[in-house]
């Protein structure tokens, strides 16, 4: 059935003044666009509606018995309407979808920063791969994310802006220091437990394409979805870990192991999605972002 909003909104106001004229006054219409309202709704559903008088205008009993069921839809209307008002000027809701690792290491400082700004605003943050971030967003789950760039799964859909740049780099404990001041290259790093993230990662695409091109296969010894976690297995001295440099820990126990090939330099973006409105919680969030010098 095709329900005309319109029609059911001049129904309302008429028979809750049971006046014509207040009815325009309040709708900012004309008396005639009320009755010819009136008209098309009673057509519409073969009844009449009210029975007018030159002194007064009162409901029918098919009249009274359509009012009880408007009346509520109409308050539920307004609420959810006075809702929406409220939550632009005082609160509101952001969703951001991010990895562990970009909020533990990167976003935390921004996601304080906007809870002081607009401490009336809900901060929901829903943990997924950089990967599975463009499904949340591209289904709609997530006002925006900030993930790792490349990023295959980014289409058309998102708006992406460049936030942070970074480089990636392999770290190893003293069980390795025979590799200390050494330049190695990608053939002989295979010669040892290569600790990285698990396949479903943007960072896994990286690495695995790199020694792709080099023509070589790299089978890892540990994966795991958790940067944290294999840095903490590169301190125990089980392998050689692969992790962004913005995570690596300031440790004795830990240094770098340089690569004869220079590692290309990726970046943290911040994506929205360009076909659906973005919320005010949203955009002010993304201002945080404007003047970001990336480093």
């Amino acid at each position: 059935m095709d329900i005309n909003y319109e029609l059911y909104k001049v129904f309302y106001y008429v028979a809750t003044t049971l006046s014509f004229s207040e009815a325009s006054k309040q709708l900012f219409i004309s008396q005639s666009a009320v009755s010819q309202s009136i008209k098309a709704l009673e057509k519409k559903l073969e009844q009449t509606l009210f029975i007018r008088s030159t002194k007064k205008v009162q409901l029918t009993p098919e009249g009274e018995i359509l009012l009880r069921h408007v009346e509520p839809a109409m308050n539920l209307i307004k609420r959810g309407e006075a809702q929406i008002m409220d939550s632009v000027s005082t609160g509101g809701q952001i969703r951001i979808g991010a990895s562990d690792t970009i909020c533990r290491y990167f976003l935390v400082p921004y996601l304080e920063k906007f809870h002081k700004d607009f401490p009336n605003i809900h901060i929901k943050v829903t943990n997924q791969t950089s990967l599975k971030c463009v499904d949340l967003l591209e289904a709609g789950q997530v006002d925006l994310i900030v993930t790792n760039y490349p990023n295959t799964n980014l289409g058309n859909l998102a708006t992406v802006k460049k936030i942070k740049e970074f480089k990636d780099m392999f770290i190893a404990n003293n069980d390795f220091k025979e590799l200390k001041g050494r330049k190695l290259s990608f053939k002989e790093l295979l010669n040892h437990p290569i600790l990285m993230l698990d396949r479903k990662s943007t960072t896994s695409e990286f690495l695995h394409s790199l020694f792709q091109q080099q023509q070589l296969d790299l089978v890892p010894e540990i994966e795991l979805s958790s940067n944290d976690l294999l840095i903490d297995l590169a301190r125990i001295g089980l392998g050689i870990a692969f992790i962004p440099d913005y995570c690596v820990p300031k440790s004795k126990n830990l240094f770098v192991v340089d690569t004869e090939y220079e590692l290309p330099r990726r970046q943290l973006v911040v994506a929205h999605n360009e076909h659906v409105p973005t919320s005010k919680a949203t955009l002010e969030f993304l201002k945080y972002f404007d003047y970001k010098n990336y480093d």
